[in-house]
């Protein structure tokens, strides 16, 4: 097999409706813009754990294809488990990521290739017209994404949700060199790039299926992006901290004016301190359940298990 130029990344995730579909429009893609001298290609999906038939689609396209490759999961471990599985048998100079849902087209890959063969490090997707095809629940989580991210990276890009994303060889040999189990790899990219680019890229409907991105993932994948890039939640508790106890001592010494100019009225007021007293103690179970959220990940990384676990790898030959 000739060494590829490019390797697709692809996470699979019971999506035997789509995978049909995708392959088609996929190896068309690639067949037509890079099938020249040094310019091979490779594609290699992961299933993570699927429990249709995507695994046997999977090994029939690889029977047949033989720059296609197929990482076989023993369970289901998330979205950038599969993506990682899959980043330690690339051989391309520039690995590309897609999802399977068919919401980024693969014809925009020669695009975001395009733009590492201009010098960048990382190419990113940058869906248009998102807000007329997905719903107000799908677009308010992805903007608070982006927001964080934003924060706690302190690389500004308009859209960190969109999977379809290139990198230079470099950037996925640093990404495998870090060990931790929580991961987002758009952000965590970034740490490594000096030049970043942003590619306009087309958006869709899914094709077929639903979305493995519920609420619960949504709210795991925040908490991902805020304890492990940033230590920003636990700087701004001490804040947090130093304000509510000038705040308790200031308005102790109020009462404590108060009481000495007004001794008959100093039973008034008591339900008032309930709620200030209320809203301390909602602070403290606040900084209480972001520190377990620290002390959770270190247990876990402590642990050292296996990001995922490979059962087995189907290539033709």
């Amino acid at each position: 097999m000739v060494q590829p130029y490019l390797s697709v990344v692809i996470p699979i995730y019971n999506e035997e409706e789509n995978i049909p579909s995708l392959w088609e429009r996929l190896s068309t893609t690639l067949r037509t813009h890079f099938n020249t001298p040094g310019r091979d290609w490779e594609v290699i999906f992961t299933d993570d754990g699927s429990r249709d038939r995507s695994l046997e689609i999977l090994t029939e396209i690889a029977a047949a294809e033989p720059r296609v490759s197929v990482v076989e999961f023993n369970r289901n471990y998330g979205q950038h488990s599969a993506i990682f599985g899959a980043f330690s048998l690339v051989q391309g100079q520039v690995v590309v990521t897609l999802d399977a849902d068919l919401q980024n087209p693969p014809e925009e890959i020669p695009k975001l290739v395009a733009k590492i063969d201009e010098g960048f490090d990382v190419a990113g997707g940058w869906r248009q017209g998102r807000t007329d095809n997905d719903s107000l629940f799908r677009t308010l989580p992805s903007k608070l994404v982006n927001a964080v991210t934003r924060k706690t990276t302190g690389v500004r890009m308009n859209d960190y949700g969109c999977m379809l994303r290139a990198y230079r060889r470099e950037i996925v040999d640093a990404m495998l060199q870090c060990r931790e189990r929580s991961s987002f790899i758009p952000a965590l990219a970034n740490s490594f790039a000096k030049r970043i680019a942003e590619v306009p890229v087309g958006h869709a409907e899914r094709a077929a299926g639903e979305s493995k991105y519920g609420l619960w993932k949504l709210i795991n994948l925040q908490f991902d992006l805020l304890t492990s890039f940033s230590l920003l939640p636990l700087q701004m508790l001490s804040v947090l901290g130093v304000l509510i106890s000038v705040l308790g001592i200031g308005f102790g010494i109020y009462l404590m004016i108060y009481r000495i100019l007004h001794p008959e009225g100093s039973a008034e007021g008591v339900f008032t301190l309930f709620a200030i007293l209320f809203i301390f103690v909602g602070a403290q179970f606040l900084a209480f359940g972001l520190l377990g959220e620290y002390i959770g990940r270190i247990y876990q990384e402590v642990r050292d298990r296996p990001r995922f676990v490979v059962k087995k790898v189907h290539r033709k030959g």
